[in-house]
């Protein structure tokens, strides 16, 4: 199979889904790997690393995209990139459907087979190509939170570990999952009050566990969001529904009662976002706004702001089933229940269930097309 790896092209993306390394298992297994000239720079891969394992180094994406067979990204296509869209190609990358209804329509019109990394989901119900960019972005949650908290960022000046005499700032976190988890670490590695909502009691009991009840667990409900949210300097949703556009759980009354200065970083922004003041998504470039006085960071991708660490820990989860599409195309998805539950187009049909709830479009399940 040819794969072909473009240059990202969103808004301050410098991650790569190839790493010279994967072109060394690629060629291994008898396949041509075409990577767009730069694609690994954000990375630290320079054109010559790639071709001195193997691969075909292209001038343009117009190249890569027309010759390949399979594409492998890391971030959803934008809409310049819809053209280079054909029929029977492998699309592998994320692609957060749901809250996109142009990019579902155009994988539709062009049939291409689209692969979702963010729905790849394994018999226990985790999320294997998921989970590495979760555990990024929720450290980093805290991180860029505790940053715009700065007064001369325009924050409430408060340091989120506190000192001898003075109360740490407090740092609510919604949602116990990868994202979730990973953020208390962290916040509670700065000295933070860390009180997380979650509304499974096993999960909290994990949590409570592996934390040494050193952070608060408190039932998820719109009575005790509502009022952890007014306490909060630094607010985290952390909600994901495999696939499905976040709830909105926060509501923007709730914002209204939150300290001037203090600062929200939705990790689901990507998903549609779970704050409902959270009404778009920004860049690194440009990463925050303000409403009803408090600090919005609402950027869709931000793993990418550290692209090295990201790169390698998403490619290390990707790579297998890469070689899976790569030695036998349709048919590892016809073996594979995982793959299956990540295609979420194929021959002109949606078939991600929630995909389709969320778009309000017909679903089709894969197995129904593939037979």
């Amino acid at each position: 199979m040819i794969i072909g790896v473009p240059k990202e092209i969103k808004t301050s993306e410098y991650r790569v889904a190839l790493t010279p390394a994967g072109v060394t298992m690629l060629k291994a297994a008898g396949h041509q790997v075409l990577v767009q000239t730069g694609a690994g720079d954000g990375s630290g891969f320079q054109d010559g690393d790639y071709a001195s394992e193997g691969a075909v180094i292209v001038d343009s994406a117009a190249g890569v995209w027309e010759r390949a067979e399979m594409i492998m990204k890391v971030k959803e296509p934008l809409p310049e990139e819809y053209g280079f869209f054909r029929k029977g190609q492998l699309l592998f990358t994320y692609l957060h459907l749901a809250a996109a209804p142009e990019l579902a329509k155009a994988l539709m019109d062009s049939e291409v087979t689209a692969i979702a990394y963010e729905t790849i989901q394994l018999q226990n119900g985790s999320l294997p190509l998921l989970t590495p960019m979760s555990e990024v972005a929720g450290r980093m949650a805290v991180q860029v939170g505790a940053q715009f908290l700065e007064a001369f960022n325009g924050g409430r000046g408060v340091l989120l570990g506190g000192v001898p005499g003075v109360a740490p700032g407090e740092v609510v976190i919604i949602g116990g999952g990868i994202v979730g988890t990973n953020a208390a670490k962290v916040a509670l590695g700065m000295g933070a009050t860390v009180v997380l909502l979650e509304r499974s009691l096993d999960r909290m009991r994990y949590l409570d566990d592996i934390f040494g009840g050193r952070i608060q667990t408190v039932m998820s409900s719109t009575y005790h969001i509502a009022e952890a949210v007014a306490k909060a300097d630094l607010l985290i949703g952390a909600v994901l529904i495999p696939g499905a556009k976040a709830p909105h759980l926060v509501t923007e009354e709730m914002v209204k009662t939150m300290k001037k200065g203090a600062v929200i970083v939705d990790v689901a922004v990507d998903q549609g976002g779970s704050i409902a003041t959270v009404d778009r998504a920004t860049t690194h470039k440009d990463p925050v706004y303000v409403k009803h006085g408090v600090i919005h960071y609402a950027v869709a991708n931000i793993p990418g702001a550290v692209p090295r660490t990201s790169t390698f820990a998403l490619t290390n989860v990707t790579m297998p089933y890469a070689l899976l599409l790569a030695n036998d195309g349709l048919a590892a998805i016809k073996l594979s229940e995982p793959l299956q539950k990540g295609v979420n187009t194929h021959s002109g049909k949606l078939t991600y269930e929630q995909v389709a709830a969320a778009l309000e479009l017909p679903f089709t399940p894969i197995q129904t097309l593939l037979a």
